[in-house]
């Protein structure tokens, strides 16, 4: 294997784009690569000698248990929760950059954390701040905390969201993400999933995890404690400084990055949940518990899709994941529960993507 900047990447793995995995193998030289079923064949035959090829599913869940410092799992979805228990049940350390595992498992996965020797820091920027700020406090002197959305590209308007675009929502002002996420930020459901998934990774009610508009997107995130002090984490639009931290927690290594400047302007605006009710939904889906996050998370992966694909507006998204959420059972699920129902909550969100399609 190569080494780069200090470490060494053993594992690699990606869904269709093979182009940028077999460039990125080519200066990595990973001894496995593990792609999509779909994707085998495009590159098979390609990857250097000796380098071991892994495929679908299965393979994805055996690539995250191989021998390695860190896990660095970022598969969006729910196909990115069987990599994540793979690599806990294996005792590895995961830095955790899609929301979904804690979203739909988080007692399942806070099992296998504390029943183990796998261990989990968080990547996304959000709560890179939030874990940062409680390092070396003491979680009973926590009030509560907050995490920052930009808003999306419908902050400032339009105020009627029915007729926007697939290119607009994709449009995000600060990030260049990939075009779930992107819409998930559109429509605000992005940050109910991480609302969700601070609840799972610092066990705080969600009465007491508040999400504050921040269109700057300097400040990731604030923790505000019972003698009214408040801490907050500040940091430039580059995804580099929450990997890094994630990885090598404890340490803060160097990253070449120019200083944050500070001058300017910073607004601080409650969120309209009128306007983006999936950040309502993601609440409500949270305090009802059991199989609800799960069946929200499933309807909002089918909703989107649908978007995408252009067979239902842009506000219909939400309506998809109402009319999903009421019908979501009752009951805490355990491993073989938590995925029959994430199927079943698919199949229902279908048919509201069909109803609604008929009459809008």
């Amino acid at each position: 294997m190569a080494r780069w900047r200090g470490y060494r990447v053993g594992v690699l793995a990606a869904g269709r784009n093979t182009d940028l995995l077999l460039r990125q193998v080519q200066e990595f030289r990973p001894h496995t690569v593990a792609v999509d079923d779909a994707a085998a064949a495009g590159i098979a035959g390609k990857l250097p000698a000796g380098t071991r090829l892994l495929t679908g599913p299965a393979g994805l869940a055996e690539a995250a248990t191989l021998e390695a410092d860190t896990v660095v799992a970022a598969v969006p979805g729910m196909a990115g929760l069987p990599p994540v228990r793979a690599a806990l049940e294996a005792g590895r350390h995961v830095a955790l950059a899609g929301k979904e595992a804690m979203v739909v498992a988080a007692p399942l996965i806070r099992r296998l954390l504390d029943g183990g020797s796998g261990s989990l820091t968080p990547v996304d920027s959000e709560h890179s701040g939030l874990f940062q700020c409680l390092q070396g406090e003491d979680s009973a002197d926590v009030h509560s905390v907050v995490i920052t959305a930009s808003g999306g590209p419908f902050l400032r308007g339009p105020a009627d969201l029915s007729t926007v675009t697939r290119e607009q929502a994709l449009r995000h002002p600060n990030w260049e993400m990939g075009q779930k996420i992107s819409v998930d930020s559109a429509t605000l459901f992005n940050k109910g999933l991480e609302v969700l998934e601070a609840q799972g990774l610092f066990g705080f009610p969600l009465d007491r995890i508040g999400v504050l508009v921040h269109p700057q997107q300097v400040v990731h995130g604030f923790v505000r404690f019972k003698d009214g002090s408040i801490k907050a984490q500040l940091g430039p639009h580059d995804m580099r400084l929450p990997i890094q931290y994630g990885i090598e927690w404890p340490a803060r290594p160097a990253v070449p990055l120019e200083p944050l400047p500070l001058a300017g302007t910073w607004e601080f605006l409650e969120p309209d949940t009128d306007r983006f009710p999936a950040l309502a939904l993601a609440y409500e889906a949270g305090r009802l518990g059991g199989h609800a996050p799960a069946w929200l998370n499933a309807a909002d992966e089918v909703a989107v899709a649908a978007f995408l694909e252009g067979s239902i507006p842009f506000t219909a998204i939400p309506a998809v994941l109402e009319r999903t959420l009421r019908q979501a059972p009752p009951g805490a699920p355990d491993w073989d529960a938590l995925y029959a129902s994430d199927s079943e909550a698919r199949v229902l969100a279908r048919e509201q993507v069909r109803t609604l399609r008929a009459i809008l």
